[in-house]
């Protein structure tokens, strides 16, 4: 490995040639990413729209995504066996159900407000404002890890 006008270069003893090397990368603008109402899905509750930025950006390692969610309307209270996730409110007011089964919090969020919940550890939020929330949410690993009820878990 060698620099070069501040690029790294690899070479190999099977390659004679140096090859640069860079980071692959994507941009997309919020515009740009289709607002999906799930309202017909079964398993989400109704009401809620989502932007799937992993899926415009073609993320394999994180799961990212912008959730709509309507006065009155949560995402329940669930745990994921794998999956930590982080949260952050763009606009709204929420209240965050978070902890594990029995020894839950419970918090209001509004813009600014980011939080997280590691595998295992139960988390929800319902908006609580006049007006639709939209939270952004990041998941990682990115795999189908789906919600579990915490007071099913093992502690």
């Amino acid at each position: 490995m060698f620099t070069v006008d501040g690029g790294v270069w690899y070479t190999s003893f099977i390659c004679q040639f140096a090859v640069p090397w860079y980071m692959e990368y994507e941009y997309v603008h919020m515009d740009d990413v289709p607002r999906v109402d799930l309202s017909e899905n079964d398993d989400v509750p109704p009401d809620h729209d989502i932007r799937s930025i992993d899926e415009a950006l073609g993320l394999e390692n994180v799961r990212a995504n912008v959730w709509y969610i309507e006065p009155g309307d949560e995402i329940s209270y669930h745990a994921h066996s794998e999956q930590e996730e982080v949260f952050y409110v763009l606009e709204g007011t929420f209240s965050l159900k978070l902890g594990r089964s029995g020894e839950t919090e419970t918090v209001e969020a509004e813009p600014g407000t980011w939080w997280a919940a590691e595998p295992m550890v139960g988390h929800g939020h319902r908006n609580v404002g006049d007006e639709t929330g939209i939270v952004l949410a990041f998941g990682a690993p990115a795999v189908d890890d789906v919600g579990l009820n915490p007071h099913e878990l093992d502690e």
